[in-house]
């Protein structure tokens, strides 16, 4: 069997989504307090998507159009009253733009030069945040 032979059946006979399937945002915890949303399980989703829980943070003011703050236990306080599947479709909008790797789709990427650019760890690729 030539090189091609096997590098086709290879390639018919592995999972096309390799490990991409193992990343998926994690579901917030909300609950209202007043006229803020408690974000209860914030720092365990920024530790899961790899990123400074100052960086999602800043992320998700600017993307729900809010203030928020962190408190002692690692909570994020929104000031307003928001649904979880906004919270969940900012988080996902993060995902894609500063941590899934648009070449292969793997989460192993890092922020380099200041968060202007993720690097892939896995294939490579480099490319600016956000795009």
């Amino acid at each position: 069997m030539s090189y091609d032979e096997h590098l086709d059946r290879a390639m018919s006979e592995s999972d096309s989504s390799g490990s991409a399937g193992r990343f998926s945002v994690p579901d917030p915890e909300l609950r209202a307090d007043g006229s803020f949303t408690v974000f209860e399980n914030f720092a365990s989703v920024a530790e899961r998507l790899g990123r400074a829980p100052d960086h999602v943070m800043q992320y998700l003011q600017s993307e729900l159009g809010t203030a928020a703050s962190r408190d002692d236990a690692d909570r994020l306080r929104l000031t307003g009253s928001f649904k979880q599947r906004r919270v969940v479709a900012a988080l996902e909008e993060y995902a894609d733009g500063y941590v899934l790797c648009p070449e292969c789709g793997l989460p192993d990427t890092k922020l380099v030069e200041e968060g202007e650019f993720r690097q892939c760890e896995a294939c490579g690729e480099r490319t600016r945040v956000g795009a």
